[in-house]
């Protein structure tokens, strides 16, 4: 199941009235989208969530939640049509219905949801308006985070069958996680308490109703202190807090009042991505990112599946983009022993990857990921016999892990939980997992062009076709700096591209940015 995202090309960051009237026919249009989707698969249900994430209060926007292939093109048709011609609307979701052999009496199902942005309500409006034109069967979860969306989807979709998913309801949701929390806490005692920012959006609600359903300090669980989860005053939404900002700033939320070496935690505004951080003990702040979160997860994977003794059964590898810190692959390949797969930037390249590998680790930098245990992988934990205690332990982990762990999507409830069960099992602190490796220095530059189709990239994004030779130029003037890497890659939904750039030291990586952001400026004049 993968998250298909259909935004508005523009941030519409005025007033509440103006944003509405510029989204509903983008919201309308995702209705219509998401009814054909429903009835080209047989009633199969789709999900709508409307969000805007990490970005500020004033915008919103909407993502598919699917459980098939990509309908890009079909969704790009729809998005194009012209927004002043009803007649124009019906034509194509007509020719598109004829193009894809649906036939008008097939049932559609759709269920959707909003995060706690002002204007969700308006906008969901403009869904329904959608859905009831096209008869579709639809029920509206209200608020939930996205992730939660992803786990009703993917449960309706495999009731009754032998890939039953879990209870398609949200209690069901924080039964299964506390269940498996639970099992895997067996005899692990957490050190201390984790303080998590909720970015004053939908997670924060969220989290408070788990930890209800979690094991209490006094019975073992772990002390969540939750910050951050203003909802009452929408316009607090990831205002100088969240995942985004922690990343981006690289500092502590201003009302993060955690002191040197606690643990600390930031989500999104929608709560599908998470990063780890601390103070450590000479008042330096220390990111623990997506890497850092991929790194330990296959870290304790690999280490149950040998003790399991299904090491050589269970092929286990990660995957990353070219974002991800060259330290971190070489600790995966050379320390950990797994192979690592690079694909282009999107969560899309990233789970499909990942869905290649018995059991497949994946992370955004910006702390979105999961881990996808194959039907294989689960059928090999269920039949394999265990020759001693310990075996039958690692094994009993690994099962607990398939549910811990929200499968169909970067969830961050779910991997803040599962940060938490592996830091107890290893009796770590985030200085000793922090500790694991040294991050490359590294910067990231944002330059404007004109025109950012000219600049096209090959190999995962790691090297640029067009502009011709410029490529070549990159290449000549990385090997001058140690440990030297840099790639340029043009922004999905602006006229921007990106210089990515690591060295040995932080003077080295500034002029190594600076210089490709000049070969970038002048290819582009």
């Amino acid at each position: 199941m993968l998250q298909r995202v259909i935004r508005s090309l523009k941030s519409f960051r005025s007033n509440m009235a103006h944003l509405v009237s510029m989204l509903d026919s983008v919201v309308f249009r995702v209705g219509l989208l998401a009814a054909l989707r429903s009835q080209r698969f047989n009633g199969q249900t789709v999900g709508v969530m409307i969000t805007a994430s990490h970005n500020p209060p004033e915008d919103n926007g909407v993502k598919l939640v699917d459980p098939m292939a990509s309908w890009e093109e079909h969704a790009t048709l729809l998005a194009n049509t012209a927004s002043n011609s009803h007649d124009a609307l019906l034509d194509t979701y007509m020719r598109l219905q004829s193009e894809l052999k649906i036939k008008p009496e097939s049932p559609a199902r759709v269920i959707f949801a909003r995060d706690t942005r002002a204007s969700g309500p308006a906008l969901v409006e403009a869904l329904v308006d959608a859905l009831k034109a096209t008869h579709t069967e639809y029920t509206d979860f209200q608020i939930l985070t996205t992730p939660q969306l992803h786990y009703l989807v993917r449960c309706i979709n495999t009731k009754g069958s032998s890939r039953a998913y879990g209870d398609p309801s949200e209690k069901g949701y924080y039964e299964k996680l506390s269940t498996a929390f639970r099992k895997l806490m067996q005899s692990r005692k957490p050190h201390g308490y984790i303080t998590v920012d909720c970015a004053n959006g939908v997670g924060g609600g969220k989290l408070r109703e788990l930890i209800k359903y979690l094991p209490t300090p006094a019975e073992g669980g772990v002390e969540i202190r939750v910050v951050n989860d203003d909802v009452a005053n929408p316009e607090r939404l990831n205002y100088h807090c969240g995942a985004d900002f922690v990343k981006t700033q690289q500092r502590a939320p201003p009302s993060s009042q955690a002191g040197q070496l606690a643990r600390c935690a930031s989500l999104d505004g929608d709560a599908d991505r998470i990063v780890f951080y601390f103070v450590d003990s000479d008042t330096h702040f220390r990111l623990l990112d997506g890497d850092k979160i991929a790194t330990l997860a296959a870290s304790f994977i690999g280490e149950l599946a040998k003790t399991a003794g299904l090491a050589d059964q269970l092929r286990i590898g990660v995957v990353q983009t070219a974002y991800a810190n060259g330290s971190s692959t070489v600790y995966i390949n050379k320390i950990l022993h797994l192979p690592v797969v690079c694909t282009p930037t999107g969560v899309k390249h990233l789970h499909r990857a990942a869905t290649k590998f018995d059991i497949g680790v994946y992370f955004e930098a910006n702390g979105h990921g999961t881990v996808v245990f194959s039907d294989e992988a689960l059928r090999t934990l269920a039949q394999h016999e265990p020759r001693s205690p310990g075996q039958k332990s690692a094994i009993e982990s690994l099962q607990a892990l398939t549910e811990l762990i929200n499968q169909t999507v970067g969830d961050a409830l779910s991997d803040l939980l599962l940060v938490e069960v592996i830091l107890a099992h290893k009796a770590w602190g985030p200085q000793e997992w922090n500790q694991t490796y040294t991050d490359i220095p590294n910067r990231l530059v944002r330059i404007e062009v004109r025109d950012r189709f000219m600049f096209k990239a090959v190999d995962a994004e790691r090297k640029l076709e067009e502009p011709e030779g410029l490529q070549a130029q990159i290449d000549a003037l990385v090997p001058k700096y140690a440990l030297g890497r840099s790639f340029v890659r043009a922004s999905g939904t602006e006229d921007a591209v990106r210089v990515y750039a690591e060295a040995a030291t932080r003077s080295e990586v500034d002029d190594l940015a600076q210089k490709v952001s000049m070969l970038v400026q002048r290819a582009a004049r």
